[in-house]
C-alpha cells in the first residue's frame, strides 16, 4: 500500500487484472454486508461522449450504520460518504485502487478520532482482497 499524506489518499497495488478487481471488491462487500450504492464505468462515460481514457471504475460504498454518526456529528461529512473505491488501469497490467485514507475523513471533518473505528473496517477490507 502506498499513501499521499498530503491529499489522505491510499493507492494500493492490485496483483489482479482490472475486472477482477472490480468483482472482488463488490463480492468482498457485499459477503460483508456492505451496501454498494452505485458502480460507475467512467471508461464507458467518457466513450458515450467521444472520449477515450483508460479501464476506470468508481464504486460507492458504504454501511449507513458506520457512516451515519460521522455525518450525526458533522453533517458536512456527508460529501465523503458513501465511501468511494476507485480501480484504476492507467497501463496495461497496472491496476490500482485509491480509497480516501480513514484518518484523513476524520481529521477532515474533525470528527472524533473514536469515530475513525467506523471507517477502517473497510479500509483493511480493501486491503485484504487486493493481498488475495
Amino acid at each position: 500500500m502506498t499513501s499521499s499524506h498530503n491529499s489522505g489518499v491510499l493507492r494500493l497495488k492490485s496483483p489482479f487484472p482490472f475486472h477482477d478487481t472490480v468483482q472482488r471488491l463488490r463480492a468482498a462487500f457485499a459477503d460483508r454486508g456492505i451496501k454498494i450504492f452505485a458502480t460507475i464505468d467512467q471508461q464507458a462515460e467518457a466513450m458515450a461522449v467521444g472520449m477515450s481514457m483508460p479501464p476506470t471504475t468508481l464504486i460507492l460504498f458504504g454501511n449507513p450504520a458506520s457512516g451515519t454518526p460521522l455525518m450525526l456529528d458533522n453533517p458536512a461529512a456527508g460529501i465523503d460518504l458513501p465511501l468511494k473505491a476507485l480501480v484504476i488501469e492507467s497501463e496495461p497490467g497496472h491496476v490500482e485502487v485509491v480509497i480516501n485514507a480513514a484518518k484523513y475523513v476524520i481529521e477532515r471533518h474533525a470528527l472524533p478520532h473514536g469515530l475513525e473505528a467506523n471507517l477502517l473496517p473497510a479500509e483493511r477490507l480493501i486491503a485484504n482482497v487486493l493481498e488475495g
